[in-house]
């Protein structure tokens, strides 16, 4: 591992990890934590490059990520945990599932997508074009390099095929929003490659969690202790 990790720790339990979403940190689920700790040990982590967590020299792709995560649990001793991601977040703990089987006990997806098309092209479209531009000015300062990095993940990745969802051992809940920048079709197709997969659809947009946590909260509660 060459970076440490920030992370917000809190409660008793067995593990629940919360992964963030691109550009984001740990913050972002200030409403899940306290609702969380009450029956979990959670840990919400700033992803590499985000939030207090160092860019290290390694490269910056989801797959890199899932790869600290693994590192993450190992250097926390956590043999298994129950993963819930948002957005980039959601990606990494899919392909983290994928890769890695027996380390996940239950996975919550929410606002995942495979790739590009099951965005929104109303959405997409302007972030395609800040990463032409990130892109082009990359060489000349550190922040336009830094944006294309992060514009890179949501023009880029995490490029995943449903017929690899069809390894992912986990019992797995899939959630979005009623309003969200993913394609509800996306959504319902990742809930389709999964094995036996929940699919909840919780009113509001992409970021349910942090615009309707009552609501989430019980959702993600319910999964877990079902």
């Amino acid at each position: 591992m060459d970076i440490e990790h920030f992370y917000i720790e809190k409660g008793t339990g067995e593990p629940l990890i919360l992964l963030h979403g691109n550009g984001a940190d740990s913050g972002y689920f200030r409403g899940q934590i306290d609702a969380f700790a009450g029956q979990y040990h959670v840990y919400a982590v700033d992803t590499r490059g985000h939030g207090r967590t160092p860019r290290g020299g390694m490269p910056f792709t989801i797959r890199q990520f899932a790869e600290d995560l693994l590192g993450f649990m190992d250097e926390h001793q956590i043999e298994k945990a129950h993963l819930l991601g948002f957005s980039d977040g959601a990606n990494i703990a899919m392909v983290f599932a994928v890769r890695h089987p027996g380390r996940v006990n239950r996975l919550i997806l929410n606002g995942a997508n495979l790739n590009s098309s099951g965005v929104k092209r109303r959405i997409q479209i302007p972030i395609e074009l800040g990463y032409r531009i990130a892109k082009c000015f990359s060489g000349k300062s550190d922040e336009a390099r830094r944006n294309a990095e992060m514009l890179g993940l949501m023009v880029n990745e995490p490029d995943v095929t449903p017929s690899e969802l069809a390894g992912i051992r986990a019992q797995t809940l899939v959630i979005a929003g009623t309003r969200d920048m993913i394609k509800e079709a996306h959504t319902r197709l990742i809930a389709e490659s999964i094995p036996d997969a929940r699919l909840v659809f919780v009113k509001g947009d992409h970021f349910i969690a942090n615009r309707n946590p009552a609501e989430f909260n019980r959702a993600v509660l319910d999964f877990l202790q079902s």
